[in-house]
């Protein structure tokens, strides 16, 4: 198996197409009865809401997990045998995963360090992907992604599940029949009661768990708690911080109901304050990013501890939203599946909605149907909104106004932000070259 794998890294990297691992053994198009064959890689934290969401669904069987903490997969295949369900095989690496012709669907719920490249991987092999936000750890590699789907005609949907809720849908197109007349800004909020992670030494890895294949693409370093399970989000080898993590849900609704892409020009102003602790993201920042040519803003607020609401969370808990601003009057999107409108300067009650929607529903429709039109957040959608964290979080660390060409996707004043917009990866865990 160690030798497969290896011809499965020299594969890759050389070419996708000539991969050979799985392309005509994967289903293009499903019998009525047939189920889709799903296997969920990272299975702690939002990998449990994975298995459980296609668990749920009728035509969908998870077969497979795969997690270097061998713990946590044990966790889940206890729970979904007490469930009723199939029970899975479970995998360490995910190369092996992959390697199995019957798997249909990939759901990756690593670390974000890993998403890029696991996704890329799977569709080499023929797998259709479901990508946890956000779906890249830099702009580079979500270049990348999106070629990888559009190369290898893949179906690829980004985590971002506030799109499949039917009111938010309907939000989007109030906003286009301007609903609040013409927009000019949109504010995301991600106020969240972050707590101090503390300090922690490095230590030796828990037995069970495989740190080499945790690391990945990432440097090499000794294993500390406080860099391992959720606390990874708040390093920069491993995490984007509150904008990348919370933040890129509401990032990406901002977009949206603004009509915008990748933006001229970003700038970020902010720290780590209030706590002494190993943390290395701001949990304090303001960005804002320009569109010029469309005469609109979009500006994003990180916060972590006491804060005001902003009439999209109840005093003394989390407040996580977005408000449109518009020439008559303001839209709120205070969670995941409702909205509320606010007509002129008296604020007049209006239109205001609260509808859900099943996010892993869409995906498999869409691979059931062979139609990537299906997918309520296709992959190109997922990383724009992806990158504009990640532009976020570059214009913070370099400490300056970020000229950005949208098209090259590349810093137009700022050699060291350029920098940013990649990484050194570790071999062998490189991005492959996409044919």
């Amino acid at each position: 198996m160690e030798q497969s794998r290896r011809s499965f890294m020299k594969s890759s990297t050389v070419a996708g197409a000539a991969l050979g691992l799985g392309l005509a053994g994967v289903s293009s198009s499903y019998a009525a009865n047939e189920k889709v064959r799903a296997a969920v890689i990272g299975v702690r934290g939002r990998g449990r809401s994975h298995i459980k969401g296609f668990n749920g669904l009728p035509n969908v069987d998870v077969v497979a997990l795969c997690d270097v903490d061998e713990r946590e997969s044990a966790k889940r295949v206890g729970e979904l045998e007490a469930a009723g369900a199939v029970k899975p095989r479970t995998y360490v690496d995910m190369r092996e995963l992959l390697e199995q012709k019957d798997i249909d669907v990939v759901s990756i719920a690593t670390p974000n360090h890993w998403h890029s490249l696991c996704a890329i991987w799977a569709m080499q092999a023929g797998k259709d992907c479901y990508v946890e936000k956000p779906c890249s750890h830099n702009v580079y590699e979500g270049r990348k992604l999106v070629q990888a789907a559009q190369t290898y005609n893949r179906i690829c949907q980004h985590g971002t599940q506030i799109r499949s809720s039917l009111a938010v849908r309907e939000a989007m197109e109030l906003l286009r029949d301007g609903v609040i007349g013409d927009l000019y800004m949109a504010k995301g909020l991600c106020y969240k009661w972050r707590n101090t992670i503390g300090k922690k030494p490095d230590e030796n890895a828990p037995s069970g768990v495989n740190y080499d294949l945790w690391l990945g693409p990432a440097p090499q370093r000794s294993f500390s708690a406080n860099r391992f399970h959720y606390n990874w989000h708040w390093h920069w080898d491993y995490g984007n911080g509150d904008v990348g993590n919370q933040g890129v849900h509401q990032m990406d609704v901002a977009r949206w109901g603004l009509g915008v892409g990748l933006p001229k020009k970003a700038q970020s102003m902010g720290g780590h304050y209030m706590f002494d602790d190993d943390q290395e993201t701001p949990n304090t920042l303001v960005s804002t990013f320009e569109y010029p040519e469309q005469k609109k803003m979009l500006v994003f607020e990180v916060r972590h501890w006491v804060s005001n609401n902003e009439n999209v969370g109840a005093p003394g808990r989390n407040s996580v939203g977005v408000i449109f601003y518009g020439s008559e009057g303001i839209m709120v999107i205070p969670s995941y599946n409702s909205y509320k409108v606010f007509l002129g300067r008296s604020h007049e009650p209006g239109p205001a909605n609260q509808v859900g929607g099943n996010h892993f529903k869409n995906f498999v429709d869409a691979v059931v149907a062979n139609d990537a039109k299906i997918l309520n957040a296709p992959i190109e959608e997922g990383h724009v909104s992806s990158a504009l964290c990640h532009l976020a979080n570059v214009a913070y660390r370099v400490g300056r106004t970020i000229e950005f060409d949208p098209k090259t996707e590349q810093c137009l004043n700022c050699a060291e932000g350029d920098e940013l917009l990649t990484r050194n990866y570790r071999a062998p865990y490189m991005i492959p070259e996409i044919t």
